[in-house]
């Protein structure tokens, strides 16, 4: 058989007294492996039901004869909605010890299947009579839940009327009779009414049983954002990297213009503020000048020595002078 892991400081000795005094039948260390099955249920019930219904089940196996053990197995059975197995045990649980006690929960499991009518017919049943005021508050939700299975949601509401729901009285049943009061209200269009029941339960749920403030909020048109929700949390870790990401690609689109307008428009540039290096390109336009005038000077004497020997040749041609006859 197949054992789940089981923490250290669950010792068994945490299960209510009622139930250890009927494991003591079972020898002692089947005892012990049964009560720390049993306390393993009831820890992750609520919150790990799947979790819950493995250890239901290996604590069945250990000892389905008890009926504690069968009670625990249906409840864990309940709460991942296995209604059909869930009610086996609870009729196992229930011929075991002849009390009405699961009544309720029988009823509300026959809702589960999908036979409302079986749950209406449990509720005029002489075993509710059975039942203490806890017990018969459930079964009146029950039997509430079933009139609207079966689309009587007029009937759903004034099955919940009763004194239990008028008492200003705050017993551990009352926020749950007073949501499902508002619940049937909102289903027929008493939406004023539902709101104010819905405000009377978050009053009386002391322990956050129900989500009366959600339905509060979602009637005043409030919405809620999960801080705990990891797409958001993702969202808002991209979203400083995406903003700096577009305030770069903005600045180096701002450099560009920048460089672009230097480039293309120097005339932009103030007449009076002169470039650093003016003062060392003066010289260089002056070194030019100068030796242009030297190469001006030099074709000019050139030029004359050529004129200069062309007049001596031309002398040289001339036929020479008589000398005077008188």
């Amino acid at each position: 058989m197949k054992r789940l892991p089981i923490p250290d400081d669950v010792t068994g000795e945490e299960i209510d007294k009622s139930v250890r005094q009927e494991l003591m039948s079972l020898p002692k260390t089947l005892a012990e492996d049964v009560a720390r099955n049993l306390v393993m249920v009831a820890k992750l019930l609520d919150d790990e039901p799947e979790q819950a219904y493995q250890y239901a089940r290996v604590a069945l196996r250990l000892a389905s004869r008890v009926a504690a053990v069968r009670e625990a197995a249906g409840f864990a059975s309940y709460a991942v909605g296995k209604y059909s197995e869930a009610l086996a045990e609870f009729r196992a649980a229930r011929r075991m010890t002849g009390n009405s006690d699961l009544w309720p929960v029988m009823a509300d499991c026959e809702r589960g299947m999908g036979r409302p009518e079986r749950a209406l017919a449990m509720a005029g049943e002489p075993e509710v009579q059975k039942l203490d005021r806890a017990g018969q508050v459930e079964m009146r939700m029950v039997a509430a839940g079933a009139r609207r299975d079966m689309g009587q949601a007029d009937a759903a509401v004034v099955t919940l009327q009763s004194p239990e729901l008028a008492s200003h009285s705050i017993q551990p049943w009352t926020a749950r009779l007073r949501y499902a009061y508002a619940d049937a209200l909102l289903a027929v269009g008493r939406e004023d009414e539902a709101r104010e029941w819905f405000a009377k339960a978050l009053e009386a749920d002391q322990g956050g049983t129900t989500d009366a403030s959600d339905r509060l909020a979602e009637l005043d048109g409030v919405e809620f954002v999960d801080a705990l929700d990891p797409e958001q949390e993702a969202d808002d870790a991209l979203k400083p990297v995406v903003e700096s990401t577009v305030e770069e690609s903005r600045a180096d689109e701002s450099k560009a213009e920048e460089v672009e307008i230097e480039d293309v428009e120097p005339e932009d540039v103030e007449d009076d503020e002169e470039p650093e290096d003016a003062e060392a390109v003066e010289p260089e336009a002056d070194l030019v000048e100068d030796e242009v005038q030297d190469d001006d000077a030099e074709d000019l004497a050139e030029d004359a020595e050529s004129a200069a020997e062309a007049r001596s040749e031309d002398r040289a041609g001339l036929p020479e002078k008589d000398g005077d006859d008188s």
